[in-house]
């Protein structure tokens, strides 16, 4: 398992830049979704490239309230089904499932929620993943 990320919901993203500029963090990539009317933004410190801060600004949000901007922790997982299939057989929710072999979110006990991306290419479509549902939001 390797660490990838948190991700912070931002209402002004040249703002938040300039803060973590500021801080040290360099922008490393950046994603525009115009379909789902969002851009992805990830930061870094320099010489550490791999564990990285995303930015999410959804186009239409008008203001978070405290605590409703921050969003998830990411993990990179060498099996996204056999990780998703451990914490069932602990007693979690699965809340997204890995229906396309790529990624999946389960919640902590507080309701944090984790993201778990497959390492490397998606894994073939496989059930029970493929055609399970969603559970509550993550």
């Amino acid at each position: 398992m390797k660490y990838l990320h948190t991700m912070i919901r931002v209402s002004d993203p040249e703002a938040t830049l300039r803060f973590f500029e500021a801080l040290g963090l360099k922008e490393v990539r950046r994603m525009d979704n115009e379909q789902g009317r969002y851009t992805l933004i990830f930061l870094a410190a320099p010489g550490d490239d791999e564990a990285q801060i995303e930015l999410t600004h959804n186009w239409d949000e008008a203001g978070y309230g405290e605590g409703r901007n921050f969003g998830h922790v990411a993990y990179q997982v060498d099996d996204v089904y056999e990780t998703c299939r451990r914490l069932m057989d602990a007693g979690y929710t699965i809340n997204r499932p890995p229906r396309e072999g790529r990624m999946a979110f389960v919640r902590t006990p507080d309701n944090i929620s984790i993201e778990l991306l497959q390492k490397g290419g998606h894994l073939p479509a496989a059930e029970p993943w493929a055609s399970m549902p969603n559970v509550g939001h993550w």
